[in-house]
């Protein structure tokens, strides 16, 4: 089997997000917006941490699947696409997260 990759993932929502498919879980998230595809976001985001602190190894693979996904959602309907999360981790490999985080910004 080849490996699933969020490359995969963000071409089948891209595929999805507006084909009007009524059984479509990704067409009905963009027909909602950006609102509820990050609502959704954040509920994943609490269910991850939960799962994680209770120990429950299959929920967190779960709830870091469904989370990853939303995340990918949210990602599409802002026009952001992966590459330019990717490009940005590479950025900021060779430095240590204590400095890349005191370069930013402040504000």
């Amino acid at each position: 089997m080849a490996e699933f990759s969020f490359s995969d993932l963000e071409t089948t929502i891209r595929d999805r997000a507006h084909s009007g498919d009524p059984d479509s879980w990704t067409a009905k998230l963009f027909a909602r917006g950006i609102d509820k595809a990050a609502q959704k976001l954040g509920e994943e985001a609490v269910e991850t941490v939960i799962a994680a602190v209770k120990g429950d190894r299959q929920g967190l693979v779960s709830e870091s699947a469904d989370l990853i996904y939303h995340w990918l959602v949210v990602l599409g309907l802002s026009g952001v696409p992966l590459s330019d999360v990717l490009k940005e981790l590479e950025s900021r490999t060779g430095r240590s997260g204590i400095a890349e985080k005191g370069s930013r910004p402040k504000g």
